[in-house]
């Protein structure tokens, strides 16, 4: 399983906004390097997040599923 943020990244360029406005309203630097390398970030977090933008939680994350693992009968 897999969470990508590459919607957050593109949210803010179509809103001529960048990393820089997260940070300056309330979004701590780590989190915002964790998101950049798809890490876990806490529900409250990307909650405030939303709030900002005035998106939802699908408008800034996406779910991956690992793919299906094929079980042999060995």
């Amino acid at each position: 399983m897999a969470i990508n943020y590459n919607r957050l990244w593109a949210l803010l360029k179509n809103k001529n906004l960048n990393k820089t406005y997260l940070r300056e309203n309330g979004i701590h630097p780590t989190s915002i390097a964790r998101m950049g390398k798809n890490e876990y970030i806490d529900i409250k977090i990307l909650s405030r997040i939303c709030e900002l933008l005035g998106c939802d939680y699908a408008d800034i994350m996406e779910y991956i599923p690992d793919p299906p693992q094929n079980l042999s009968d060995s």
